[in-house]
């Protein structure tokens, strides 16, 4: 009953997540260019930040941005939300949408960003194409408008990707350990 009950939690709270991200637009068109604005936002933020992050993207294979609202509930996360991986070879972009569940002990609501930059092509189909991470995570992270801020980064994949996150507006405190699963959405790559 308490597993079938949590799984009902888990799925809800998903689907808020990831209708909550692109909802508003209506056409497939309209979501496309809400998120390659969202895109155009995140790389903006990320070179005034990290400005070496310009030339890395420059080199790369290719690179994918993601804006993520997560939840953390006592012992429950989940976190949703869309973006797009591209090709610098082929200039091709791929519409994405993320999602993930886990435990953990925590409590809070977080809006962050994350920009993969992939350096091996290997990594980067593999991304586009299984896009799965099962992730221990741990994170503090305090942010009101103007006030407080984070920005993390790390390599993975044996330095075959990079990984930026930040928070946009948060306030999080968890420890969670969770399966993140990245997967084309099908509806705005159709007829690209």
């Amino acid at each position: 009953m308490l597993k079938k009950s949590v799984s009902l939690i888990i799925a809800s709270t998903m689907s808020l997540l990831l209708l909550g991200t692109s909802a508003l637009a209506d056409t497939p068109e309209e979501k496309r260019a809400k998120i390659r604005e969202m895109r155009q936002d995140v790389l903006t933020e990320l070179f005034e930040t990290r400005p070496q992050a310009n030339a890395e993207i420059d080199e790369a294979v290719g690179y994918a941005v993601f804006k993520n609202v997560g939840i953390n509930v006592v012992l429950f996360a989940a976190e949703g939300g869309r973006g797009v991986a591209y090709d610098n070879a082929s200039g091709k972009e791929t519409f994405m949408k993320m999602g993930s569940a886990g435990v953990g002990i925590g409590l809070g609501l977080k809006d962050f960003r994350a920009v993969f930059i992939f350096h091996d092509r290997g990594a980067f189909d593999s991304f586009v194409n299984k896009g799965w991470d099962l992730s221990g995570e741990v994170d503090a992270a305090a942010r009101a408008d103007d006030v407080g801020g984070e920005i993390g980064e790390a390599a993975s994949v044996r330095k075959k990707v990079s990984i930026y996150q930040f928070t946009k507006n948060g306030l999080v405190l968890q420890a969670t350990i969770q399966g993140t699963k990245y997967w084309k959405d099908k509806k705005l790559n159709k007829g690209l």
